[in-house]
């Protein structure tokens, strides 16, 4: 069984920064891609950043240049560093496995608690 336990999330004005952790434990997390999901009040769940065991990215268009995911395979923690957040950045964000910017991840059963971020103008 997969647990997922994020963290580091909060308000913060437009432009600022935020860096979150998740940490993974059980099976299959040292092999697999991992990545950062978002969702937004009345929308669904979308993966908009992840990355392989060997260091690989993947973005969507709205964070590119502004988020960076990378992870420490030794402590199972995988971390997204976001920097000139703006409202639409506005969202619970949770971590779990993933490759594909968009999927929804419907394909996993486990998921932890989030975190919420939470931009202000």
């Amino acid at each position: 069984q997969v647990q997922l336990v994020e963290s580091g999330g909060g308000l913060v004005q437009a432009g600022g920064s935020l860096r979150l952790s998740c940490v993974a434990s059980g099976s299959g997390f040292s092999i697999s891609a991992m990545g950062w999901y978002r969702q937004a009040p009345g929308k669904q769940r979308d993966l908009v950043a992840a990355i392989t065991r060997a260091g690989r990215t993947n973005y969507a268009d709205s964070v590119k240049g502004r988020f960076t995911i990378s992870r420490d395979n030794a402590k199972n923690t995988v971390y997204l560093q976001m920097n000139n957040l703006n409202v639409e950045d506005t969202a619970l964000y949770y971590c779990n496995q993933g490759w594909t910017i968009g999927s929804k991840g419907d394909e996993y059963d486990y998921w932890g608690q989030g975190t919420q971020v939470t931009v202000s103008s």
